[in-house]
């Protein structure tokens, strides 16, 4: 459900914890399509896609630091999404610095021997 007044998320609540508008049970109508939109007095809003696609995690597995603004981006107006591209950077940093740890053991166990 949407405030009829400034178009933030809310629950089965009287009066929005944002604004403080009263709520009606007429303007309480929850949204069907993906692209929910809801009016306010001279204004239209269309509520974010929030799918957390595969897309956007690869993203942030190629581009780590380009995950990382994303993810504190939208981690309050997306967290589906800002979640996904959070995990593929974080996934990324992992892997590199597993890569890492891995070639110098072996860089020291191939120098090591080769003494």
């Amino acid at each position: 459900m949407y405030c009829k007044n400034c178009g933030k998320e809310i629950g089965e609540n009287a009066y929005c914890p944002h604004c403080g508008t009263a709520q009606t049970q007429a303007e309480q109508t929850e949204p069907t399509t993906n692209q929910q939109q809801y009016t306010a007095p001279n204004q239209q809003y269309a509520a974010p896609v929030d799918n957390g696609g595969f897309g956007w995690g690869l993203l942030g597995c190629c581009i780590p630091l380009v995950g990382l603004i994303l993810f504190l981006v939208w981690k309050n107006e997306k967290p589906k999404t800002a979640k996904a591209v959070g995990m593929g950077a974080l996934i990324s940093v992992i892997c590199s610095i597993l890569f890492y740890f891995f070639s110098a053991v072996l860089g020291l166990g191939i120098g090591l021997i080769g003494l």
